[in-house]
């Protein structure tokens, strides 16, 4: 069976994983850590973190008997620069909202 190597979209697509990423944004943390964090079991947790370390956003490294995770916040610059495209529209709408409230403020 061939690992499905994960997206980032795919991976920060469920809460639990983006919780995860923000937890790890704050300090590495072994997995019993990140664990006691949720309401559900390591191995849940364990598959979360293979998804997480398949899209490349997270890393363990082992110290001692445990695993450390870590962020790698790299392979978010692909959903930055995505939802970036998509700003000119937000701005558009916002600039158009801005062109009739003031209108009605002139009449």
């Amino acid at each position: 069976m061939s690992a499905v190597k994960h997206d980032v979209f795919q991976a920060i697509a469920d809460p639990t994983r983006r919780e995860v990423l923000r937890l790890l944004s704050e300090k590495e943390m072994p997995i019993s850590a990140l664990t006691s964090h949720f309401p559900m079991s390591r191995t849940a947790i364990a598959k979360h973190l293979a998804i997480l370390t398949e899209a490349e956003l997270v890393s363990g490294e082992k110290v001692g008997r445990e695993k450390i995770y870590r962020l790698q916040p790299e392979p978010l610059t692909e959903l930055k620069d995505w939802v970036a495209y998509y700003e000119q529209f937000w701005s558009n709408k916002l600039t158009k909202l801005k062109h009739v409230l003031e209108e009605n403020n002139e009449e």
